[in-house]
């Protein structure tokens, strides 16, 4: 018969530490969120009134200033193409992939930085028309505007959909425009 060893292997140290960084990642997330469980509301027991709260609201239609808008969506924007081009890189720098897999990634590299440059002319081009600023976002499907305008018609829809229609591949019904005073 053979004795069961006690040896520890490589898989189970890489097991244990990320079940422990899992914990503390856990533990880190519970201390430092808010009290969620807070209660304020007004109950009256005998003439005092005591308050309970079941949460913070935030007003969400609060009005920002436009300018303020475009830059952190601008901001936010950047941050997740950043993120996917890091996660492309990473995907495509791996050792245990296939050359197919690679051919896939690098295609998908490339139709990222084919988005991010349409974006970019479509709201030059779009700034160009006279609008004072603009956010576009594409994900090769669909297209997204937001325009700082003090009213749109159909004329200056019809010439933005016009200019997306003439830099991507999207079809007219996929094409939402927004905009922000």
């Amino acid at each position: 018969m053979k004795k069961p060893s006690l040896i520890i292997g490589k898989k189970q140290i890489i097991m244990t530490c990320l079940t422990l960084m899992l914990a503390v990642a856990v533990y880190i997330n519970y201390a430092a969120s808010p009290d969620i469980m807070k209660k304020e509301k007004e109950v009256v027991n005998n003439g005092q009134t005591d308050t309970i709260n079941y949460g913070e609201t935030e007003f969400v239609n609060a009005d920002i200033a436009s300018g303020d808008y475009f830059a952190q969506a601008r901001l936010d924007k950047m941050n997740d193409r950043d993120a996917a081009v890091q996660t492309l890189q990473s995907i495509i720098g791996g050792g245990d992939i296939t050359e197919d897999e690679m051919v896939v990634n690098a295609l998908d590299a490339v139709q990222v930085s084919k988005l991010i440059e349409s974006e970019g002319t479509i709201e030059s081009l779009i700034k160009a028309q006279g609008f004072q600023d603009c956010v576009a976002y594409l994900d090769g499907e669909n297209a997204k505007i937001v325009v700082k305008t003090e009213g749109l018609d159909k004329a200056q829809a019809a010439s933005i959909k016009e200019i997306i229609l003439g830099e991507t591949e999207v079809p007219a019904e996929n094409i939402r425009i927004f905009e922000v005073k």
